[in-house]
């Protein structure tokens, strides 16, 4: 029985080769996530845009969809030219990040929203520049480490890293947005750690990022605010406790399955941000457990095929590229999912793929094109490796053939010359 064969699809300079098994859970997980993202966009935020000032339910939607539009988009360029595309963007984006988050603070620049400065453009058409700082920073680290390996052994050998990622920290801290400069440290980390930097040297560097981070919390009375109600959210109800209480009441109310699609109250005018960083506590109220399950399984889709991609990848550009981009992802994702559970205090930081946010879907969207890039170029070497073996071996079929083939034509620029008869071709003519 012929089995059937894999789909192919277009490689550079016309060439074609097979979607490889990473590949495939990558696309499924993001796709299925931003299926699942606009279905739940529209439940979390039609009420509350129909009732508050009698406009259009879908708008949310609309815009989610096309934020996913010019993502994907995104992602079929990239998962063709993602890694040569890659090195030559990376001074263009750290430009950009660097540009974006100088600008945001100027009066008149940037856009503020709920006593936040984070956001450049006019009307719809705006973007978060702090977003790109996160994609900037993974490809600089790895273009950086990959120039020279030995620079890890030390973190004086990364300190230019160190610098860079500090700064966008910040930068973004003074905006104020602390759950995305965690973010941001968190992907240098993991960086690091695949780089090869010493968990010794981490420990330290992390250990003085997490004094550093316990000070701004406590300057900033806001954020004292939220530390303590994340200790006891109960206590303040009605103040600064309230979307923790407002999420707990949701996911409680969900139970294993949920109320049903649809029919969340808390996101009604009880539960903030619903549609965005909360969107995880309507997900639980509407459909359970069972929900949020199917959910942190897309998720582990992605950290299996992410990280095997890495493991795979042809050199260490590759694989750093491969790793950090995947660590964006699972590191936003388990940030909300703390958040939201009251494991972590909020910080703000939308959940990949299925939050509304147009900058971050954008931009975790081109990420994925760069990682599925990574995934086709990874997966070639094993299939060349078998096709030797099979040569070697002496088995039987085309690719053996090619194989000997290949050999034979390799020496025939050698077998050319003109033998001597010696010895051997006397007693072969003898016998």
């Amino acid at each position: 029985m012929k089995l059937p064969q894999r789909p192919r699809l277009p490689w550079n300079r016309g060439q074609s080769v097979e979607m490889t098994f990473e590949e495939q859970m990558l696309r499924t997980a993001t796709l299925a996530l931003i299926a699942f993202g606009a279905v739940m966009v529209y439940s979390a935020s039609s009420g509350t845009s129909l009732l508050s000032d009698g406009g259009d339910s879908s708008e949310y939607l609309k815009r989610y969809v096309m934020s996913a539009a010019l993502g994907l988009l995104a992602l079929s360029f990239f998962a063709r030219h993602g890694l040569d595309m890659a090195r030559r963007m990376t001074p263009i984006l750290l430009a950009v990040a660097f540009g974006g988050l100088v600008l945001v603070m100027i009066p008149g620049f940037g856009i503020e929203a709920n006593g936040s400065r984070r956001w450049l453009g006019a009307g719809p058409l705006q973007f978060q520049p702090s977003e790109v700082a996160k994609l900037a920073l993974v490809l600089y680290a790895a273009l950086l480490i990959s120039s020279d390996p030995r620079r890890v052994r030390s973190l004086a050998g990364v300190r230019p890293l160190i610098v860079l990622a500090g700064l966008m920290a910040c930068l973004v801290v003074v905006e104020p947005d602390l759950g995305t400069a965690m973010v941001i440290c968190l992907t240098l980390g993991a960086l690091l750690l695949v780089g090869g930097v010493s968990v010794r040297h981490l420990l330290i560097l992390f250990g003085s990022l997490a004094v550093l981070a316990l000070i701004a919390a406590l300057i900033e009375p806001y954020r004292r605010a939220r530390l303590t109600s994340f200790l006891d959210p109960w206590g303040d109800a009605q103040g600064a406790g309230f979307q923790s209480v407002q999420a707990m009441i949701a996911i409680g109310s969900g139970g294993f399955f949920g109320v049903g699609l649809g029919e969340s109250v808390q996101k009604l005018f009880y539960l903030p941000e619903a549609h965005t960083d909360m969107i995880l506590a309507v997900i639980g109220e509407e459909l359970g457990f069972v929900g949020m399950s199917v959910v942190l399984f897309f998720y582990g889709m992605i950290a299996y095929a992410g990280l095997r991609s890495a493991r795979m990848a042809k050199d260490l550009y590759a694989k750093l590229v491969a790793a950090g981009i995947t660590s964006v992802i699972l590191i936003q994702a388990t940030v909300n999912f703390f958040a939201v559970l009251g494991v972590l205090p909020l910080t703000g930081v939308p959940l990949p793929f299925i939050s509304y946010g147009n900058s971050n879907l954008i931009v975790l969207l081109t990420g994925m094109g760069i990682l599925i890039n990574v995934s086709r170029q990874g997966a070639a070497r094993p299939a060349l490796r078998l096709v030797d073996g099979a040569g070697r071996k002496g088995r039987s079929g085309a690719a053996a053939i090619r194989n000997v083939d290949a050999n034979r034509g390799d020496r025939s620029g050698r077998d050319r010359r003109p033998r001597r008869a010696g010895a051997g071709s006397r007693r072969r003519a003898a016998g």
